[in-house]
């Protein structure tokens, strides 16, 4: 249990606070409400390359890092395509240091020339070095277009192209930063060795006076339902040849979710699960295979893939994994099966909230959902789903014409 208490700011900022006076650190989570989905479709991986320019300096602090670390902190920042999080640690006694320097870079981040251009150098070699030139690393630049026609999912968070970044302006940058990074897009978690009535006083202070702007507002397409199975063949110079099988699946806060993952961990969770049991272990068909899901906000994908042994043929390893899906959809799960992964993912769980700046971002997620109070409530969700549910998540989820499959297929 994370026990929390919630304020929002005359600007529109939300802050949670998340008290435990066990530890002598404190954590700061600032989740900014925009990530790759937001982006226009000329102009990808504009969230991601922000991310890089947050820690370019501001107009009063030209350096981030150096200032955090003179008084023993750390920081670290990712971006998806739903959201974009920054968070810092340190001694709870240089708390306000951290109010500082976010606050700052929100109200003041340095728009200089210089910055964008060796940000934009980094995140151009980022690009390459992990998406075109590793191998199977351009698989989500090819799967996404091929399961998403319409959502703006369907780009990577890098970015659709290269071109993108290469060609953004200042004015580019300036526009996106003035439509998201604002108080009123953002949540800020405060958690640790603090107190509810310090982090109001700092929240004021610091914060308070940052005015709130015009959010974009978020008019986002959506995906068709499918109605046809798609495929795509791929070849690529890679050690084995790789199926990736797609299926579309409800969004992080529906109400089907938590059916839908624990159907995906039955299926293909672990050396325990259906797929690797049967097709790695008996058949001997695939090296390594497995089933996930995205986990996105709006509505995404439960993805099954593996790589095969030599010998065996693309369309082998797909019409293999079929029966596996078939005989799931006929006769669902049995209560051993859905009591094992309700066990994992509830250790899961638990596990992930041993360190403090973990509860601070699930604190921050979960409020997304308009519901804060969700981080609590996902053991209890999870604890009462039934195999009639599975089943029946399984038969909506699991037909062939809401599926599209990627063959990556090794060459010399």
């Amino acid at each position: 249990m994370i026990s929390f208490s919630e304020f929002t700011l005359d600007n529109g900022l939300r802050v949670i606070v998340h008290e435990d006076h066990s530890v002598q650190i404190a954590v700061m989570n600032i989740l900014y409400d925009v990530g790759s989905r937001d982006e226009s479709p000329d102009k990808t991986g504009f969230a991601h390359l922000f991310e890089h320019l947050m820690f370019g300096g501001s107009i009063n602090i030209p350096s981030y890092d150096e200032a955090l670390q003179m008084v023993g902190g750390e920081n670290n920042a990712f971006t998806n395509t739903d959201i974009t999080n920054y968070y810092l640690t340190l001694p709870a006694f240089n708390l306000e240091t951290g109010f500082w320097l976010e606050s700052d870079r929100m109200l003041s981040l340095s728009f200089d020339p210089k910055s964008l251009e060796v940000q934009r150098k980094v995140v151009i070699e980022e690009f390459k070095q992990r998406y075109l030139n590793q191998p199977y690393g351009d698989v989500w630049l090819k799967l996404r277009p091929l399961t998403f026609q319409q959502h703006p999912y369907q780009w990577a968070t890098i970015g659709k192209e290269i071109s993108h970044i290469e060609n953004a302006t200042m004015d580019d940058v300036k526009d996106f930063f003035f439509s998201h990074y604002l108080p009123n897009n953002a949540v800020l978690v405060v958690a640790g060795n603090v107190t509810l009535a310090q982090v109001k006083e700092l929240a004021e202070k610091w914060f308070g006076p940052i005015p709130s702007g015009k959010k974009k507002e978020r008019q986002l397409p959506a995906e068709p339902k499918q109605t046809s199975k798609r495929k795509l063949n791929v070849e690529a110079k890679v050690p084995a040849n790789a199926l990736y099988k797609a299926y579309h699946m409800p969004g992080r806060f529906d109400k089907n979710y938590y059916a839908a993952d624990m159907m995906s961990d039955v299926l293909g969770r672990g050396h325990s699960s259906r797929l690797y049991q049967t097709l790695v272990k008996e058949k001997e068909i695939f090296n390594s295979l497995s089933a996930f899901v995205m986990g996105t906000i709006d509505p995404g994908l439960l993805v099954i893939n593996g790589r095969l042994k030599e010998g065996i043929s693309l369309e082998k390893g797909e019409e293999e994994i079929d029966q596996l899906v078939k005989e799931l959809v006929a006769n669902g799960v049995t209560e051993n099966e859905l009591t094992k992964v309700k066990n994992q993912s509830i250790a899961s769980i638990e596990f992930g909230e041993v360190e403090v700046m973990n509860r601070a971002m699930n604190l921050a997620f979960s409020s997304l959902s308009g519901n804060t109070n969700l981080v609590n409530e996902e053991t209890h969700l999870i604890e009462t789903i039934s195999t009639d549910d599975i089943h029946a998540v399984a038969k909506e989820i699991l037909k062939e014409e809401n599926s599209s499959v990627m063959y990556y297929k090794a060459v010399n």
